[in-house]
């Protein structure tokens, strides 16, 4: 129980610090409490305790108390809060002096390798600190000194062109960012809070080379769906789920399905995330006037085939995408609803008419991420039903199931990587005469056509043992 409540407990970042990451490898120790004996330190069970004591009091310069663990209690310490250089990229809790650039570039590139999405960088009243997000989780990475913190956000602020005087209004900028023979795009949100200013650094992947439809995670029965709707001179497809959920990715493969010499491609975007050759894509301005609806209107007037619209938010975008379907182009878009149906009500509520709707609405999309669990630390257990939600009718018989443990390979969270899961509904003549009338219960068409549901594909994912009931067990209240 001891060993358990170690691996789990929260070490004081600054009180990591005080042992060198070469110094905690190199004796397996690690930084406990102070206490008025001295400073405890966590070491191996099996280490010879007078002459690691005496040299560590000589090397730190104190009163040095140890404790004895478990070797892989240690080894599991380690990997969790200091970084080693072994090619396994390992959290680190720490304080680090940010002089010059050095500090904020080390930063992205660090971020980028972990394929972490964005960095936040935070301000409260005692202390600072930086996390990132690795497979949709935040993750606190270290703490800084608040004196050097103004230091840091007039950094990115000066390397995103924003003005560095300003600080009591939110300021929006962008970073082109070189690593090596590397370079993207760096989304920058600086927002004021109670003690000063939080910065989010959003990176973003300017490589398109590795997006394909094929890989995306569509099922072949949901891919010939969505590809049937893709193939149509017209109509709009709509992409539905919560910020994060894959939804640009799916609209960039879709666009570089597409990508023919034979089409115009138009694109409004905010940000613009990849950057795909032979499509014409701008940014989103809306401080001057370029928002979505006036970017439609006027790409109705460039000759495209396709369209693809970042997000239909409001009346007037919904209606501008409409208006380019019924006049016989493709636009592709995103909205955010729970289920692939439920665009049609969320269209509805934007003042759209059912009938136009119905005309409209070539092929809706819901998608979600669900984190995979570890290959080579997850652990087969027996399954209890009383796990799912009540009133939940499970899709088949689970008896077992995989539960995340945690390794270096998966910075002790289990997982490793993420996979998109699906809902492709294809409007045929049917569901359109069902929209017309008002009809929003279309389950018994939608089994006798096999398309399957968000949960339905999550489930077959945790049945499968690629990933745990916990990560599943919202989409199955959709079912």
């Amino acid at each position: 129980m001891e060993e358990m409540n170690l691996q789990n407990q929260e070490f004081d970042p600054v009180f990591i610090h005080s042992v060198s990451k070469e110094q905690a490898w190199h004796y397996r120790i690690l930084p406990k409490e102070n206490n008025p004996d001295g400073m405890v330190l966590l070491c191996d069970e099996g280490a010879e305790m007078t002459s690691l004591s005496d040299e560590l009091e000589i090397l730190l310069g104190k009163n040095i108390v140890l404790e004895q663990q478990p070797a892989e209690i240690i080894s599991v310490l380690l990997h969790k809060h200091y970084l080693k250089e072994n090619g396994q990229h390992q959290f680190q809790k720490t304080v680090t002096a940010i002089e010059g650039d050095g500090f904020l570039n080390d930063l992205i590139r660090e971020a980028r390798n972990l394929k972490s999405s964005d960095i936040h960088i935070e301000i409260y009243e005692e202390r600072c600190r930086v996390r990132i997000r690795i497979d949709g989780m935040m993750v606190e990475r270290y703490v800084l000194k608040k004196t050097e913190y103004p230091a840091l956000i007039n950094k990115i602020k000066i390397m995103s062109n924003l003005d560095i005087a300003e600080k009591r209004l939110p300021q929006d900028g962008r970073i082109n960012f070189r690593n090596g023979e590397e370079q993207f795009d760096i989304r920058v949100s600086v927002l004021p809070t109670l003690h000063g200013e939080k910065v989010v650094l959003r990176l973003l992947n300017n490589n398109a080379a590795n997006i394909d439809l094929n890989h995306v995670g569509f099922s072949d029965f949901d891919l010939a769906n969505y590809l049937q709707g893709v193939k149509r001179p017209n109509g709009i497809i709509l992409i539905s789920g919560p910020t994060g959920s894959g939804k640009t990715t799916t609209l960039y493969a879709t666009l570089k399905y597409l990508n023919k010499e034979t089409r115009n491609i138009l694109t409004i975007e905010d940000p613009i995330e990849y950057t795909l050759q032979g499509i014409n894509q701008v940014q989103l301005k809306e401080s001057i006037g370029l928002t979505f609806a006036s970017a439609l209107r006027t790409f109705l007037r460039q000759d495209p085939d396709v369209i693809m619209v970042g997000e239909i938010r409001d009346p007037e975008t919904a209606n501008m995408a409409i208006r380019a379907a019924l006049t016989g182009h493709l636009v592709l878009s995103t909205v955010h609803t729970n289920s692939a149906w439920g665009t049609v009500s969320r269209l509805m509520d934007m003042g759209i008419p059912s009938f136009l709707v119905a005309n409209t609405l070539n092929t809706s999309v819901a998608q979600r991420l669900l984190r995979l669990l570890c290959k080579k630390c997850k652990e087969k257990v027996p399954f209890d039903s009383s796990s799912y939600p009540k009133q939940f009718k499970p899709y088949a018989l689970v008896s077992t199931h995989y539960i995340a443990k945690g390794c270096e390979h998966c910075y002790y969270t289990g997982y490793s990587g993420r996979k998109a899961v699906y809902e492709v509904i294809p409007l045929d003549q049917e569901l359109t005469v069902e929209i017309k009338q008002g009809n929003m219960y279309i389950n018994p068409l939608l089994e006798a056509r096999g398309i399957k549901t968000l949960g339905e594909n999550a489930f077959a994912l945790f049945a499968s043992g690629d990933t745990t009931i916990e990560e599943i067990y919202p989409l199955l209240f959709t079912s």
